[in-house]
């Protein structure tokens, strides 16, 4: 992947995230891009009540990590650091 397609791909990861903000603040949390590697796995921040939910994992797999596969279906998988 060259700068230009992983500036692209960033660009509409933070679109998506940007969409699924709003859920994750309505409960408290937050979330933040950190990396995107070149096997295109998203890595993400989880914050505020996200980062000692118990459901966290769910919420990153069932909510975000769809969002961003429907909208960009070359994720690989998105994880938390």
């Amino acid at each position: 992947m060259n700068d230009s397609e992983k500036t692209s791909y960033i660009s509409r990861i933070n679109e998506v995230l940007e969409l699924v903000r709003p859920y994750l603040r309505a409960d408290g949390g937050d979330i933040d891009f950190v990396d995107l590697t070149d096997d295109l796995t998203v890595k993400v921040l989880l914050k505020g009540a996200c980062q000692s939910c118990p459901m966290s994992i769910q919420t990153l797999k069932f909510g975000v990590e769809n969002a961003l596969k429907n909208a960009i279906p070359e994720i690989k998988e998105v994880v938390a650091v």
